[in-house]
């Protein structure tokens, strides 16, 4: 029975792609190179199980459109396309490895215009929602990587760097506001001397501009003037009092510790992030004057001399208000040293929790339920994948994000296409998997690139004075479970471990059956502290149709019309 549904989800495909229409509506537009160059629009019918997409790229040569499982080329589907003076081409292909992609034998895709116009190539095609060819990635409800590249011929060759990635929730898309103003204010970093040393934080207070009544960020833009030093950025919301700027490095002393109310977040290859229609970062208003903390996160592993750098964001405001004050709400596993991952693991687990039962205490009774609607995720090198899971009454109940392959050169905030309540009481559970394989020695929790975050920055409204919602292992119970009477003796028996199979799945569990101090901390870094206890995650939701990935290994994407499919097979069959 299996073949045969999976045999009519694939004719069902095809009849619903040559059913498509090349007027078929697309109501949403992406912008997917920061300067504007190639801009995606796109509409879907879930009925007729159909996607449409019309890519228009600043250029007369090629173009070409695609997912990918990570945002580099390797597993990844792609169309290509352009106008000659004999006519156009359009092909689908696939790619195997970082050299040209393969003409796939199953074409997928059909083309329903392509025109060249003012130094423009439009290329408008279709597509089945569910794909059944192993060389096609099927549309799921989640965020996915669009890959972009193009030439400025009609030689399909090297892309010469014009290329890029934007990860976009395509069935569940949040709209967007038409940019209503150009006004915008930069915090960003005066010339700095970037130290040559492998890493630095510097964190500049400074002060926002005085506005007379109340406004909404609702774009952020990253400023990034030396991107192969700037590993991410952070702007922070100091708490109402604090009136000292500073520019010094960070976490050296107490006066740049106070403000830790995120306001925008950017991580490596991240793009600009729009908020959608429902929600701004509310500024001004009865509170004129603030403060505000940049935090820079400098990379130099050559030890460079002399780069001096001016990074930062830009924040475009608007009058014109929306219905909720947001906010972000840092979530997953505590950053502090202590925490180690092994070595020689290809697969490792940390978690953090967070436990909103005691958002109310942090608060002083004046908490409410979180609407989470945007995420970013971050680990550093080692990561490979991140989930952040849902718990009430100790059941999940959802995944609040997922990024089954995590890419630390393309960190994107994402919208995930719809709002998700999280009620006062559920549990957060922000799971990071790592691969050491490649290492020999301890790797360690920490701020520099070579060490290990597991984070998940949430956006929600509506805001709260919460900075924080993290975990961090029982260190004394850790202790007893590795048969140590101190933490150095601890520490001495994992560093001089040989590490096998079997020893990294035991540590791997005594890590995540210890109990968990759960800290929830406000806009004054005020934390209430509780224990807790790490949940067992449900396996990745998987759909009907699966391709191998780069390496072999088997993914599965989610489709969201899996039930509806099913039930129209259902219906057919007794039909007939």
């Amino acid at each position: 029975m299996a073949g045969l549904l999976r045999l009519s989800l694939c004719v069902m495909g095809l009849i619903w792609e040559a059913g498509a229409q090349e007027d078929a509506p697309l109501p949403f537009t992406e912008i997917l190179d920061p300067g504007g160059d190639v801009t995606l629009k796109w509409g879907f019918d879930l009925v007729q199980g159909n996607i449409t997409f019309q890519v228009t790229a600043r250029t007369t040569g090629w173009v070409g459109f695609g997912f990918s499982p990570n945002g580099g080329m390797a597993g990844s589907d792609i169309v290509i396309g352009g106008v000659t003076p004999g006519g156009s081409y359009f092909k689908d292909y696939y790619a195997v490895d970082k050299s040209f992609p393969l003409v796939d034998q199953e074409q997928s895709y059909r083309l329903l215009s392509l025109s060249e116009a003012d130094g423009q190539t439009v290329m408008k095609f279709t597509r089945s929602i569910i794909s059944c060819d192993q060389n096609d990635m099927s549309v799921t409800d989640l965020p996915m990587k669009l890959i972009y590249a193009y030439g400025m011929t009609d030689q399909t060759d090297y892309h010469m760097g014009h290329r890029g990635t934007r990860e976009v929730n395509l069935l569940k898309y949040m709209p967007k506001v038409a940019m209503t103003s150009n006004t915008y204010f930069e915090m960003t970093m005066t010339e700095f001397l970037i130290p040559a040393k492998d890493t630095h934080y510097q964190c500049k207070v400074m002060e926002a501009p005085t506005f007379d009544r109340k406004y909404h960020i609702y774009r952020i833009e990253p400023i990034v003037e030396r991107a192969q030093f700037v590993h991410h950025l952070l702007l922070y919301r100091c708490p109402p009092g604090m009136n000292e700027t500073s520019d010094r490095e960070c976490y050296t002393g107490a006066d740049n510790r106070e403000c830790f109310q995120a306001v925008a977040a950017w991580g490596m290859g991240g793009m600009p992030f729009e908020f959608p229609e429902l929600a701004g970062i509310p500024i001004g208003g009865e509170v004129e004057r603030y403060l505000y903390r940049l935090e820079v996160h400098y990379s130099n592993p050559d030890l460079t001399k002399g780069v001096v750098d001016s990074s930062g964001l830009r924040l475009y405001y608007t009058d014109k208000l929306r219905k909720n004050d947001a906010a972000i709400l840092q979530t997953g596993l505590a950053v502090g040293p202590g925490y180690l991952i092994p070595p020689n693991s290809s697969v490792f687990h940390t978690y953090g929790l967070c436990d909103t039962a005691y958002i109310q205490e942090a608060l002083s009774g004046n908490g409410s339920n979180l609407n989470v609607f945007s995420v970013l995720l971050h680990t550093h090198l080692a990561g490979r994948k991140l989930r952040v899971g849902q718990f009430r009454d100790d059941k999940q109940i959802d995944f609040l994000a997922l990024e089954e392959v995590y890419n630390f050169e393309m960190q994107q905030t994402t919208n995930l296409g719809k709002t998700k309540m999280v009620k006062l009481g559920d549990k957060l559970l922000v799971e990071c998997t790592y691969n050491t394989a490649n290492r020999s020695g301890m790797t360690w929790g920490g701020l520099a690139t070579t060490d290990e975050m597991c984070l998940a920055f949430l956006y929600y409204y509506p805001a709260m004075g919460l900075s924080t919602c993290v975990s961090f292992p029982n260190m004394t119970a850790l202790m007893t479970q590795m048969g140590a009477k101190t933490q150095k003796e601890m520490y001495s028996i994992l560093l001089q471990k040989s590490w096998d199979n079997t020893s990294i799945m035991e540590f791997e569990k005594a890590l995540k059956m210890v109990p968990q101090h759960t800290m929830i901390g406000n806009v004054y870094n005020n934390f209430t502290f509780h224990m807790g206890r790490i949940y067992d995650l449900a396996d990745t939701p998987s759909s009907s149709c699966s391709r191998k990935a780069p390496n072999g290994a088997a993914t599965r994407n989610t489709g969201t019309i899996y039930s509806l499919l099913l039930l129209l097979w259902l219906a057919v069959g007794c039909a007939l």
